[in-house]
Order: C-alpha cells, then structure tokens, then sequence
C-alpha cells in the first residue's frame, strides 16, 4: 500500500524543520491544512512528526548502531519516523511501521528503498533493547542536549529534572480559552460536545477548557467565528495574574500574536483600553487580525518597538510577556531544544532586561507590571527579577512569583512575576 497521507505529512514536517530550518508548529499547520486531514489523522501525524522531532538523540543512536552507513538526510528523516512507531506507537503493528517507512522512503528514492527496508526490519527486533540499554538519567534516553540537561539539574534536582525531561517528551495538553466577550464557557462546552469534541473545564481557569482526544480548534467554525482561542492553561494564567479590571487603561508589550492581550479585553469585559505594541509588522497583522475575530474592540495594536517611549507613567496594568528561550513549550514547539544554546540565553537575558526597564517606566503609581516568560530558565525567571527590583526600590513584588512546570501542573512551563508601583 502506498504511504499514508498522514505519514507523508509527518515527513513533510520533519524535512521542512531539517533542511529548511521552519519552525515545527508552523509547518505542521501548513501541512495539515493542505492536506486536509481531518481529526484523527491530524492528531496522529501530529504526534509522529512531533514525537520523531523530540525523541531525535535517541532515535538517531538507534539508527545509528542499526547501519553501517549513515543515510542521507531526506531517508534518515523516514527511518526516524519508523522507529519511533516501533518504539513508542504500540497501536501500529510493526509490519505496518516497516512497509510505511518503505514506502515513504520509495517515493524519496527508489533506490534507497531496500536499505530502509533491511534498517527496519533489523530495527523491530533491536531497538526497543537498544533504547532499553541506556541508563535512565542518560541525555539520550530523554533527547535533551547536554548543557539544558545540566542546567535543570542545577535549578531543580536530578530527580526533578529527570521529571521535567520525559514530560517534555509527551504530547501537550490540548487547552482553548471560551472567549467571554463573546460566549460562556457552558455554552461553548455544549457547542464542542455537539461536533463530537471531549471537552472538560479546565481547573482554577473560568474560561478554559481542556479538549482530550482529536479536534482541530483553528480548523473549527468555532474558531472562525471567535468563540474560541487556543491557549495553553499556563499562558491564561499570565493574564489571570494580571488582573486588569474594566475601564482600566492597559499595555501589552511584544502582544503577538494576541492570546493574552485579548484575554485581557475579555477580562476587561471589553471596557477599557488595552494597548498593544508589537514590533514586527506581519505579526501586527495577525495581532489585528485575531482581535477583530474574538470582539476584542478595546484592542488597539501599535506597530512599534516596546523600548521606545509610550505613555510614561500612564498605564494602570502593564504585561511585559517577553521574547524568551521557550524552554517551557518544549511539548508543543519540539524543534526548540534544538535551535537554543547558552549564549542565546544570555543574549535574550539582556533583551529582557532592556525591555524591563522600558516597561517599569508606564506603570502609573498603585499600578501593577507582570513579567511573564515561557521558560524554565533560572536566568530568565528569578535570576532576572532579582537583578532587575535590585536596581528598582519603587517596585515590590505583590505575590510569590510562579513558576510552572510541564511536569507538575500539566501545562506550559512559565515564570511569572506581578509587582506594584509604590
């Protein structure tokens, strides 16, 4: 049989993010949507290409010591693709892995197609053993580059990081936000349950909703009409801590693409102003885009630089969601481990502190400033706001600062930070 189209999609991904350098959550959605997947095949391609992507050491290392060549890249991607079905897809049966991987790697190059077949089949009898003979702590076995996997040993135990690594490995939670200015979270739940969704409130979140199994949110009439936002538990939270209140004046700095900030509108009740500054122009684009979608009139998105000047001292709420390492969204962005290095770290440390300073200098006194970032970097999170309220005694932090992480609370690992202006 010819090679599913989910598994050609899957591939596609993989080939994209390799030989390309795209952004693995981008192109998947490109790709799904071209090949118009529907549900259940989406979400399987979905996890094959993301799974291959996170399990890439140790899925090479298998590969590795089941060849005596190295394969090219287009075929070492398909080989990836196979063994992880073998590995951690116990629903496909192991001929059906092998003959799929072939013929994937046939419609590549037909002259490569008995060399995969011969890696494969050595493959179903070696490499859960292969896999199985690593030690438990081993980079490896959990697909994580060394520097990260020492830096989480050092901030949160061995034991912990062992934790947070194998969480990362997993598929992410599938969260939606209702949007209130538009709908309540019962009615929406109603209205997922009626297209055969498995929806369920999300705990602590008013608005949020945990969808288990297949949907296609951004697919979703749903979603066309604004009713509903994707968005991880962990991101609600950020403007949840927030707490702006209608009729406030708010700024939202680096907003796109605009789940937060339109959060903060439905919080709001859609009475206010919120403020939106993004620097890139397409994103500003999308930022408009989604806030015409969701209702969010309150929104008015400024397409500049959210270091420059704007508004001193006039804001009642500012969030600063800063650029970060996205080493918290290593479930959903699988290609992130891979693209960081320490010194990117510190150079997005300095960027943040920059971008600090500029946001302290809204806030009106009696009003509040969070700093959120999407990471589980000690650097990023309370190594930056230490450094940061030491040269700031206007400032004082409210409440103990959060940090969540993947492996405890099931969501996005964010630090987050809410502090008053004396």
């Amino acid at each position: 049989m010819p090679a599913s189209v989910a598994r050609a999609v899957a591939l596609r991904v993989l080939r994209r993010v390799d030989e390309d350098g795209a952004f693995a959550d981008r192109a998947f959605r490109s790709e799904a949507d071209r090949a118009a997947l529907d549900p259940r095949d989406r979400a399987f391609a979905q996890r094959l290409a993301y799974g291959a992507i996170q399990r890439r050491m140790t899925l090479d290392h298998v590969i590795h010591g089941l060849t005596e060549r190295p394969p090219d890249p287009a075929v070492r991607d398909a080989l990836r693709l196979g063994v992880f079905q073998l590995i951690w897809f116990d629903a496909v049966p192991a001929r059906a892995a092998v003959d799929q991987t072939v013929e994937l790697v046939k419609e590549l190059d037909p002259r490569a197609a008995g060399f995969a077949n011969a890696v494969m089949r050595r493959a179903t009898r070696e490499a859960r053993s292969r896999v199985d003979e690593l030690p438990e702590d081993s980079p490896v076995l959990v697909s994580h580059p060394e520097w990260l996997a020492e830096m989480w040993r050092e901030a949160l135990g061995p034991d912990e990081a062992l934790a947070l690594m194998r969480a990362d490995n997993a598929p992410a939670e599938s969260a939606i936000r209702a949007n209130e200015l538009r709908v309540t979270r019962g009615e929406l739940l109603a209205a997922l349950a009626a297209r055969g969704a498995n929806a369920r409130p999300a705990p602590d979140l008013p608005e949020g909703i945990v969808i288990d199994g297949p949907f296609d949110a951004h697919g979703s009439d749903l979603f066309e009409r604004g009713l509903l936002m994707p968005q991880s538990r962990g991101s609600m939270l950020v403007s949840r801590i927030l707490d702006p209140q209608p009729g406030q004046r708010v700024l939202d700095l680096c907003s796109a693409p605009g789940a937060k900030t339109t959060h903060l509108a439905a919080l709001m009740r859609g009475e206010g102003e919120v403020v939106a500054v993004e620097q890139n122009a397409a994103r500003a684009a999308d930022l408009e885009a989604n806030a015409a979608r969701l209702g969010a009139e309150i929104v008015e998105v400024r397409h500049a630089d959210a270091r420059e000047p704007t508004g001193r001292g006039e804001f009642d709420r500012v969030l600063l969601d800063a650029p970060c390492s996205d080493l918290g969204t290593l479930q959903s962005r699988p290609d992130a481990r891979w693209r960081k290095a320490p010194a990117q770290i510190r150079e997005l440390a300095a960027l943040q502190r920059e971008l600090l300073e500029a946001a302290a200098l809204k806030v009106r006194p009696g009003g509040a400033l969070v700093y959120s970032v999407c990471t589980i970097s000690p650097d990023e999170g309370q190594g930056q706001l230490d450094a940061f309220l030491g040269g700031h005694p206007e400032l004082e932090v409210e409440r103990d600062p959060v940090q969540l992480l993947p492996h405890r609370h099931g969501t996005d690992g964010f630090f987050i930070a809410r502090m008053r202006r004396r």
